[in-house]
């Protein structure tokens, strides 16, 4: 689909998420002279806007930009903005939240909201792997970088940790699994402050066991996502597509993050019951959708540890850098050397881009984790202090 398409797609006056609320607004308004908006009303039209705008921005990228740390970023920022503008909307309707069918609604974005912690959880695990990685890459830096002249001993230990690097990123593909014994941990962070919030989230507070599957996980994710229906929509003035909308951004930012992370038990088979036309931000969540499954098919990416594009390059360095150590190693020479001195500048590029992106990306999937929690705690506290004042 042509990436101009969405433009159409999100601007027709039959989207879904604004038709229902529009048609409701003109039958309370059909008897009056002005047809002026309620605030909830002009509040939930503009986060379906939003919420397309955003994905649209990410839609935009180009192949060599989609599923690089940048744009993996950039993903999860789009998300908490939408979770912010969203968690403002639980906030601003709480009396509605304990009604049916908003309860049920909101009840099942929760249970989604947990599931989708594990998911954080095993990405952390991931990032923790390629930092392994990057620290053999540094390795092969140290020991062919900046040297006067490549010998045995710098050719062998660089060869040594590109042996160990090519070793686990293949262990890694065969095995789909990553440090999930480390049992890292988003809960430990800010341990006391938080202790409180995270108390009931003890068993999600871990990394994923050995047994945990990603492609499992988000198909619980997806599980009876449904679009919402019209009466319901009504009933609830259009409060209920909010939280259908909040629940595909969170199931196709934890697919993203699983479809570029190494994780356990990956697997990009999850399907997005939607057509285009249907929401204002269904087009660009379609289009990425399928972007990211095209780029999964591509020779050579197929059952790869993730589609990271650091991960890809990391891969291609090492094989390269492998080769080439391998010919220093059997017969040296000054063309060699050479050789092997040019390869390293795009080693280090590698190394750079994954030494300035990783700790971000970490601190971004964290914090993702964290407003989580926060906004399921404050939803369900609502929910609460409604009830027992009914």
């Amino acid at each position: 689909m042509p990436a101009t398409d969405f433009h159409e797609a999100s601007s027709t006056p039959s989207s879904f998420g604004f038709s229902i609320l529009s048609r409701r607004r003109d039958q309370v308004h059909s008897m009056e002279s002005t047809h002026e908006s309620t605030v909830q009303e002009i509040e939930l039209e503009a986060f379906q806007r939003h919420v397309g705008e955003r994905f649209q921005d990410l839609a935009a990228a180009d192949s060599d930009e989609l599923l690089s740390i940048p744009w993996v970023r950039k993903l999860l920022e789009t998300f908490l903005s939408c979770q912010e503008e969203f968690r403002a909307i639980l906030l601003n309707n709480k009396s509605n939240l304990n009604k049916a069918p908003m309860d049920r609604y909101i009840m099942d974005f929760f249970e989604r909201s947990v599931k989708a912690l594990d998911v954080c959880n095993a990405i952390r695990d991931g990032i923790e792997q390629i930092r392994q990685w990057h620290k053999l890459l540094e390795i092969v830096l140290c020991a062919l970088d900046n040297q006067r002249s490549i010998g045995e001993g710098q050719a062998r230990r660089a060869k040594k940790a590109l042996d160990d690097l090519t070793l686990g990123m293949l262990e890694n593909k065969d095995q789909n699994s990553t440090v999930a014994h480390r049992n890292r941990s988003f809960g430990h962070h800010n341990a006391q402050r938080e202790h409180k919030s995270f108390s009931h989230f003890r068993s999600l507070s871990w990394s994923v066991s050995r047994s945990w599957s990603a492609a499992k996980q988000l198909q619980a994710i997806s599980s009876n996502l449904v679009v919402p229906k019209a009466n319901e929509t009504m009933s609830t003035n259009g409060l209920n597509v909010a939280v259908f909308t909040m629940n595909y951004v969170l199931l196709f930012v934890m697919w993203a993050l699983v479809a570029a992370i190494p994780c356990q038990d990956r697997g990009l088979q999850t399907h997005f019951y939607l057509t285009r036309q249907q929401f204002v931000w269904a087009s660009p969540i379609l289009l990425l959708h399928d972007r990211i499954l095209e780029e999964s098919k591509k020779r050579g990416r197929r059952n790869v540890t993730g589609l990271l594009k650091e991960i890809r390059e990391l891969d291609k360095c090492a094989l390269d850098m492998s080769v080439l150590c391998d010919s220093v190693l059997s017969k040296s020479s000054e063309e060699k050397e050479r050789q092997v001195r040019h390869r390293v500048e795009d080693v280090r590029m590698v190394y750079e881009a994954i030494k300035n992106g990783l700790d971000p990306l970490e601190r971004q999937v964290r914090e993702v984790f964290h407003r989580i929690v926060r906004s399921r705690t404050e939803g369900l506290d609502s929910i609460g202090r409604a009830n027992s004042h009914d």
